[in-house]
């Protein structure tokens, strides 16, 4: 592939060439041995970089175990959502801020209501989140957004920075969620707000900073309750939300404590439609395909810990902990539309309990060798997950469901024609444990105009399933894989800076099947290694102060199985190759801007017989472009103005192509005004999401090799105000 080439070239130019330019770096330390200037590139894994002009956007993120990067010094791209942009669209959820980004569209997870995100075509589920930097702690299918500090949107594979994703997700991207912080004001806001058709919401949020001078600790808590009907048709949420967040920045010893509980229950979800043979028309986007007996309900309970210690000037130390304890309950009847438009459905129970354990340990050790400076980073993590589950499917023959465009709830089956443990009493029937060891060097030649990252990451997956109704073992899975990273970046100027990078992906493997399509499977039960996702990135990040972009060029090939001369084997391959821009920043006085596109080509390669050769793969639209504005009315002090505008070309849902998705658009507008009553600033919000109502289907799939349509949101008018004092 040129585009590969391309870019190995580049980043082997890169490396081998420096032209004077000005340093930019977090902080210059003066070796006491020698007279050279260290630059250190090192970055805390507690504090967070500044927000960009405007506030929307945040200067820098966590990039694994390198910590929070300055955008300008990170060897990859990401973009970093601020609370302040969360709470002025009025944000319910992590995917109600993913619709900023033009790389991401928001999709749903496989028969189920998880919130799921596809990022240069591929997809992150919402349980491969980091919370902090650790896996597996948020809740698994919906995070309130009254828990986010900042969302930050790491573009690309990630293997070596935060470990495999435990889900089985994460090739285009991950999504880091930061929790609330005390600020440096003292803080007290009540919030109350009211959605369309009687969904009513408030808010608490509260926090102080203590210390003699210093103010070195912060505490902050936040309480939320949602409760009514949506916008959607007979469909109810109720949300309860309460955390609480500590931190310290001592002068050598920094830390941060959170604890969150989340309990959400939704009362007839509208499910996705699984198509037969042809694409119908979207119906009204308000339209409920869901039985008035379905429900889903989660209660989660979640914590993580992160500390760090100087222990010299050049050495610092980090660990951190996290758990998660979770207990789901659902009932769904997702239906099948016939060619005519006729539904079908079946009743499918459910049960998932979950206890998740997840840490790390690492070491910063900053030295110089002659002219070159050194930031040599060791971590260790673990990830531990055991899911009790059990399940119940009513007769597969389905029942009627009324059509598309006028739906029926039938009387609900009994669901006793395929039972898998007890509801009431589930058996641990999966155990997952993933292990690693990381070791990079980040190197700061010229001053800082030159910085290049190599290293590595030893990875062990280990995964146990069990049987439902005994316990007993059924299948385990224990296999590893070395991930290594390349990252250069190379700055030409205070505003400019080029960058390229080599790094992985990596799910876990599989095991050769017995059968496949009713013939004998020669090597069935080979355990194969994890399937490797390569990407290679080349581009440039622009600084003007007051606003700022990035264009970047990928190319991720991924590992697929195929069956030949019935033999199983991963030689198949999906290659998803494009171009990313993105802007951000403060261009006018009274002007805020996010916006930018991604143009994507996803095509199957080395496909089983070779049927498939050069097909797209479902769900990956070839063009995505999103633009944000928001306007200060000078001639009315404290009103604003937004805007936000979101297109999606075409998208295929099935492998051979033959079925299509109509493009998209989709338009929101919004305004505040903040004034003072006596002593409280008052902001009154009021937004409209799908201005004009478009009814279309929003995502294809998700989960790999599915073909689901998830309809539209309908149009939703939303009001708040909120009390400072």
């Amino acid at each position: 592939m040129n585009l590969r080439k391309s870019a190995l070239a580049v980043i082997a130019g890169l490396v081998c060439t420096s032209i004077p330019v000005y340093a930019q770096s977090e902080q210059n330390k003066p070796d006491e041995n020698d007279d050279i200037e260290r630059i250190s590139i090192n970055a805390s894994q507690v504090n967070l970089r500044d927000s960009f002009a405007g506030g929307q956007v945040s200067r820098g993120g966590r990039a694994g175990i390198l910590g929070n990067l300055d955008m300008m010094d990170s060897p990859f791209n990401s973009t970093n959502y601020t609370a302040e942009l969360i709470r002025e669209q009025q944000a319910k959820s992590v995917a109600d801020v993913l619709q900023n980004d033009p790389v991401v569209r928001v999709a749903k997870g496989f028969g189920n209501f998880q919130e799921l995100y596809v990022m240069r075509g591929f997809p992150v589920y919402s349980d491969d989140m980091t919370y902090n930097g650790l896996y597996g702690i948020l809740p698994r299918q919906y995070v309130a957004a009254e828990l986010l500090e900042r969302v930050e949107v790491f573009r690309g594979a990630s293997a070596f920075l935060n470990g495999a994703a435990p889900g089985g997700s994460g090739l285009g991207g991950s999504v880091n969620i930061v929790p609330k912080r005390a600020g440096d004001e003292p803080l007290n806001r009540i919030t109350l707000g009211y959605e369309a058709k009687g969904h009513i919401y408030g808010a608490a949020d509260v926090s102080r900073r203590f210390g003699d001078e210093d103010n070195s600790t912060g505490i902050r808590a936040n309480l939320v309750k949602r409760n009514g009907e949506t916008s959607v048709d007979n469909q109810e949420r109720d949300l309860s939300v309460a955390s609480i967040g500590l931190d310290h920045k001592g002068e050598k010893f920094r830390v941060s404590l959170d604890l969150g509980f989340q309990d959400h229950q939704v009362d007839a979800p509208r499910p996705a439609v699984t198509p037969s043979s042809v694409i119908l028309d979207a119906p009204d986007s308000d339209t409920n395909f869901a039985q008035d007996w379905t429900y889903t309900n989660e209660r989660q309970l979640f914590g993580a810990v992160r500390g760090e210690y100087d222990f010299t000037d050049n050495i610092t130390a980090w660990a951190a902990y996290g758990f998660r304890n979770g207990e789901e309950e659902n009932r769904f009847a997702n239906p099948t539309a016939q060619d005519n438009g006729d539904l079908t459905a079946y009743r499918f129970d459910n049960v998932r309990n979950e206890d998740v354990q997840s840490g790390e340990v690492g070491i910063n050790i900053e030295f110089n060798t002659g002219s070159v400076g050194h930031t040599l980073i060791s971590s260790a993590s673990v990830f531990s997950l055991e899911a009790e589950n059990a399940y119940a499917f009513s007769s597969f023959a389905g029942f009627d469901a009324g059509t598309l465009d006028n739906p029926a709830t039938a009387e609900m089956p009994v669901a006793d024609a395929f039972i898998g443990g007890d509801l009431n009493n589930p058996l641990v029937t999966e155990k997952t444990e993933l292990s690693s060891f990381a070791l990079a060097d980040m190197l700061s030649f010229n001053d800082g105009k030159l910085l290049v990252t190599l290293g590595g990451r030893f990875q062990n997956i280990k995964t146990n399933t069990y049987n439902y109704n005994t316990g007993d073992e059924l299948s385990g899975y224990d296999e590893s894989q070395f991930t290594p990273v390349v990252g250069v970046v190379l700055k030409s100027s205070e505003q400019l800076s080029y960058y390229a990078n080599y790094i992985e992906g990596l799910l876990p493997g599989e095991v050769a099947p017995t059968t496949s399509g009713g013939e004998a499977v020669e090597n069935a039960g080979e355990v194969f290694d994890p399937y490797r996702a390569e990407q290679i990135e080349i581009g440039l990040k622009y600084d003007a102060g007051q606003y700022g972009g990035s264009l970047s060029v990928f190319n991720t090939s991924k590992q697929t199985s195929v069956i030949n001369n019935n033999v199983f084997s991963t030689d198949g391959e999906q290659e998803n190759q494009g171009l990313e821009v993105s802007v951000f920043g403060m261009p006018a006085e009274n002007l805020r801007v996010i916006g930018g596109f991604t143009w994507i080509d996803a095509e199957m390669k080395k496909t089983q017989d070779g049927l498939l050769d050069g097909k797209t793969a479902i769900g990956v639209p070839e063009l995505q472009a999103n633009v944000n504005l928001e306007w200060d009315v000078n001639a009315l002090p404290g009103l604003t103005l937004d805007a936000r505008a979101a297109y999606t070309s075409e998208q295929y849902a099935s492998a051979d192509n033959s079925l299509e998705v109509d493009a998209s658009n989709r338009f929101d507008l919004g305004a505040r005004y903040i004034f003072l009553v006596g002593m409280t600033d008052i902001t009154v919000r009021a937004r409209i999401d799908n201005v004009f109502d478009n009814n279309y289907w929003a995502s294809v799939g998700g989960y790999p090799g599915s073909n689901y349509l998830v309809l539209s949101e309908p149009r939703t008018m939303k009001l708040s105000a909120s009390f400072s004092f």
